[in-house]
């Protein structure tokens, strides 16, 4: 009895320890996949010198003459930090809306949010005010805004009524999403060239290319804001998987928390697609990748979700650059060549558990 209890006490230590240790391996290998992400390209520099000039530039010293400096950090260093805080926001926001609406295939496009985003980045483009645009906005500013704007929407049509269920959550995002989805398309037909249409797609298919130091500031606050406010919430994430009923015996009060997640949420999808456009699977597929890993306890799977969204991006953005030698693959494409594969799998493998 005694070696008993003993093994039961230890078993969350264990558990504890082995998270640990993969969050530890994630992020050395996350470190040697943003050097490669800065090493490789059309012009490649070597590591060692790579390194040299992040520490020059974080040490205040004077910029090294060359072009070595320009090349790692105004160009790439930007874009694989920002490659790392979307894939890494994308897998905070999939394990969460996938515990919000008790949904194993839900992700930010199923409540809308990213369809709003994509409206006003289109709008933005295709009416001409991307550079600086209608109030000062510009591309990632109109994206955001259109994300809020469906935020409200769908808020407002799943809180009528007075509750906050999952399945009208759904519903009135999904058919706001399509709408709006549809509305996008009627404006990518009246696309004024083809550089235009091109700009357009490029967009909705995902893209990390304008990545630059300025553009990095907001995502660098909100990704961990939210990850904040969603550890915060872990353990009403595991409740909500239970259901309402258990939930609410255990103290949790649910519709308030669905309210607060749904605000995180889309505020963060709302930040994610207005620097990097539609990138499809990453919110789906990483949380389920995780699970099978550390297991539904979001106390350990939110943190190693972020880890493996970070390193999934990074590594698909340099396959976009580094492809082909003629143009740059949209972020979108690469993902979903991946994510669709891996989720048949994963599928294939749960229903021959018989899970």
């Amino acid at each position: 009895m005694t070696s008993l209890l003993s093994r039961r006490e230890t078993a969350p230590q264990a558990r504890t320890a082995r998270v640990g240790l993969l969050a530890s391996v994630l992020g050395v290998v996350l470190l040697a996949a943003l050097t490669a992400a800065v090493a490789w390209g059309s012009t490649s520099v070597p590591p060692a010198e790579v390194w040299s000039v992040v520490w020059h530039r974080l040490s205040g010293d004077t910029p090294r003459p060359g072009t070595n400096d320009l090349i790692v950090w105004q160009l790439r260093v930007p874009r694989a930090l920002l490659a790392a805080l979307v894939g890494a926001g994308l897998g905070l926001v999939g394990t969460a809306v996938q515990a919000l609406v008790r949904n194993p295939l839900a992700d930010p496009y199923l409540l809308g949010i990213s369809n709003g985003a994509s409206l006003g980045a289109v709008a933005a483009i295709v009416l001409g005010v991307g550079a600086g645009g209608a109030l000062g906005l510009g591309l990632s500013g109109a994206a955001f805004a259109g994300a809020l704007a469906t935020f409200a929407l769908v808020w407002a049509v799943a809180r009528r009524g007075g509750g906050f269920a999952p399945l009208r959550l759904v519903l009135a995002g999904v058919a706001i999403g399509q709408f709006l989805s549809g509305f996008t398309s009627y404006l990518v037909l009246q696309a004024g060239d083809e550089q235009q249409t091109h700009s357009v797609l490029f967009w909705l298919m995902g893209s990390l290319s304008g990545a630059n130091w300025d553009l990095l500031a907001v995502p660098a606050v909100a990704v961990p804001a939210g990850w904040l406010c969603l550890q915060a919430r872990a353990r009403g994430l595991n409740a909500l998987l239970m259901g309402d009923e258990t939930a609410a015996g255990l103290g949790i009060d649910v519709t308030r928390l669905r309210r607060e997640l749904f605000t995180v949420t889309s505020v963060l999808t709302g930040v994610l697609v207005a620097v990097s456009g539609a990138i499809a699977f990453v919110a789906l597929m990483v949380p389920h990748v995780c699970r099978l890993v550390v297991g539904g306890d979001h106390r350990r799977l939110l943190p190693v979700s972020a880890l493996f969204g970070a390193l999934l991006l990074v590594v698909v953005d340099i396959v976009c650059r580094t492809a082909m030698d003629t143009q740059e693959l949209p972020v979108g494409v690469v993902t979903s060549l991946i994510g669709a594969p891996a989720m048949l799998y994963l599928l294939d493998r749960r229903l021959g558990s018989g899970s």
